[in-house]
């Protein structure tokens, strides 16, 4: 029997093997073993040297979608084991994300570009701390300071390029952090950056300007504009308001830039006494109209702008005798605004500041 030699030295199929598998193959029996022909045995050796990917038929990649499937069973394995670490290291946190909504309560809000359409979900009310003051508030999710007045793109409007629409907005938004946030004006101190900023040639709200401080008064009231605290009797908790709400414009009259801003802050004070702890907020909803006039039509002063309208809407910062400061009650002092008895969500920003406006005090449905 001769032996078809390999030149390799590799094993070899016998010539009687290969003639009867030839011979029966063509008779139609299955499994005889047939004399592969010169290509057939070149085949046969390149696939013993070299069997790569290519030459292997498909159905031997079953072993490789095996091993698939037990990698993503370990993965899976390994996000359950994560799971219940965070829910052993993290339970409120946990709690929170499984909350009607499916979301986080404590996860930062998108800045706020266009009136909501209702009021922040309900919350099990919590009682805030001093290392937690917006503890059990909406407002725990709000930005802080100047990062929640949100300022839209500019675009060339009436006399002003689009320079000049984004550089009235900046100052806009300056003059909101010198009246509202800056630290010295909380505690009283006149706000002589942020008047500095308004057309001196508006004779009467300069006449308004100069009477709020001395004689403040319910139509001469300096909180129209500004938030301030009485020092003596007062301080704010930390370093940080929470605010939200934002900037829109338009053209106004004589081609001027009208700028309307809508931002509620949110302060929690202590009493002024040191060692005191219990913590209450004073919520501030404040709408002010301006005009970015042009120096062609209307004496201005460069960097200031024109008052058109000004109102606010206040919860727990006194509903009496206007003083001038932000007098929020605490524990059993708290006034309950029962004159009227209407019930007000000071959270909710998707009413109008001209349906908030001209109802008298009420009841804060939460603080």
């Amino acid at each position: 029997m001769s032996v078809v030699g390999d030149q390799d030295g590799g094993s070899a199929v016998p010539d009687d093997e290969w003639e009867r598998f030839l011979r029966e193959s063509v008779d139609g029996v299955a499994d005889a073993p047939k004399e592969p022909s010169a290509r057939a045995r070149v085949v046969t050796k390149r696939l013993r040297k070299k069997p790569d990917a290519s030459q292997i038929w498909p159905g031997h990649y079953a072993p490789p979608r095996q091993r698939r499937r037990k990698q993503g069973w370990y993965a899976v394995g390994f996000l359950a084991s994560l799971a219940l670490l965070a829910v052993a290291l993290f339970p409120g946190r946990v709690v929170d994300w499984l909350a009607p909504g499916g979301e986080a309560t404590d996860t930062p809000l998108a800045a706020e570009t266009a009136r909501p359409t209702q009021a922040p979900p309900a919350q099990a009310p919590e009682q805030p701390t001093l290392k937690e003051p917006f503890k059990g508030s909406p407002a725990a999710r709000w930005a802080d300071g100047a990062a929640g007045i949100s300022v839209p793109p500019a675009k060339a409007t009436g006399w002003m390029s689009t320079r000049q629409v984004a550089e009235a907005l900046g100052h806009t938004r300056d003059f909101l952090v010198d009246a509202s946030l800056d630290p010295a004006v909380l505690r009283g101190e006149h706000p002589g950056k942020a008047i500095a900023r308004i057309n001196p040639h508006q004779q009467d709200v300069q006449d308004y300007l100069s009477t709020a401080f001395r004689a403040p008064s319910k139509t001469n009231d300096p909180l129209l504009l500004f938030s301030r605290f009485d020092k003596a009797r007062t301080r704010l908790v930390g370093d940080v308001v929470k605010t939200r709400g934002r900037i829109t414009y338009q053209q106004g009259d004589r081609g001027a830039l009208r700028v309307t801003t809508d931002i509620t802050y949110v302060y929690p004070v202590v009493r002024a006494a040191s060692g005191s702890s219990e913590v209450e907020r004073t919520i501030v909803r404040r709408e002010v109209v301006m005009d970015w006039d042009d120096p062609g039509k209307v004496i201005t002063e460069p960097g200031t702008f024109s008052l058109v309208s000004y109102n606010i809407d206040i919860t727990n910062g006194g509903c009496g005798t206007p003083n001038g400061y932000l007098t929020p009650a605490f524990g059993a002092e708290r006034d309950t605004g029962a004159r009227e008895g209407r019930e007000i969500d000071p959270y909710d920003r998707s009413t109008s500041m001209e349906e908030r406006m001209g109802k008298g005090c009420g009841v804060a449905t939460r603080m």
